[in-house]
This record gives structure tokens, sequence and C-alpha cells, in this order.
């Protein structure tokens, strides 16, 4: 990786999946926007509160794009593992704009407001019966 980038957001809206033709075939690309925030402790309050941030276009490529489109909604709130990568584009009125977008390797989604999580079984065992592995007397 040329920089890497970790940083905690929540999503503002659930992640789009594309199916692009690249030169080795089609691959999916799940994008979102996510917005990192900067959170300090206000001194008169005493309580916690955002005091700055950022937005970012996020990507993620191949099997774990469709996961993350699958998984996450809007609001969610991740972790996002990646690259930075900026691109030169123009604006509506044809000014020179500079996008900063993340090429993720991996996003994960954080437990923050999650009321239950169920496991798939494992590949090989999914047809195979449920096994009670509770003490037996």
């Amino acid at each position: 990786m040329q920089n890497l980038f970790i940083g905690k957001g929540n999503l503002a809206s659930s992640p789009e999946l594309k199916i692009l033709n690249g030169r080795n075939g089609e691959f999916q690309v799940a994008t979102m926007r996510v917005m990192f925030a900067r959170y300090s402790r206000n001194k008169d309050t005493n309580e916690v509160e955002q005091t700055g941030g950022f937005w970012r276009e996020v990507e993620i490529y191949g099997y774990k794009a469709a996961d993350v489109a699958k998984h996450l909604r809007k609001g969610s709130r991740v972790l996002v593992i990646g690259e930075e990568h900026d691109y030169t584009g123009t604006d509506d009125a044809g000014n020179d704009v500079q996008v900063i977008k993340i090429v993720a390797e991996d996003v994960a989604l954080q437990l923050t407001r999650i009321e239950k999580i169920t496991f798939a079984a494992p590949a090989a065992r999914q047809s195979a019966p449920e096994q009670d592995f509770s003490e037996q007397s």
C-alpha cells in the first residue's frame, strides 16, 4: 500500500453495488459515502460533541463489495482500512476540483447499535444438520 488510511465513520446512505467491465472481465465495486467525524469533550458541559470531521467517497472491490452492499445500511458505523487516492475533475462550472477517494481493502461493521447477529453455517457444513454441543448428563 502506498499510504494507509484507517478510520471509523458512518454511512451517509446504503452502499451502491455496480458490476463493471474491466480488462480481465466483469468485477464488482461497492461505493459509499462515509462521514469520519471528530469528537471532543466540551469543557463547560463535560459532554462529548462533534467538533469536526470530513466526508470521503469509499470504494471496495470483488466479493467484499457484494458483502458490503448486502449487509450495510445508511447510518451503519464502519471501520475502513484502505488507501487514499486523489483525482482531479471538473465541476458543473468547468472549474478544476480535487477529489480524494479511499480504495478500501476492508470495510468492517462496528458493533454500535447492533441488536442481533446471526451467523451462517460454514460452506462445507451448510447441508449438515445443526449439532447441539451442550453438556449431556
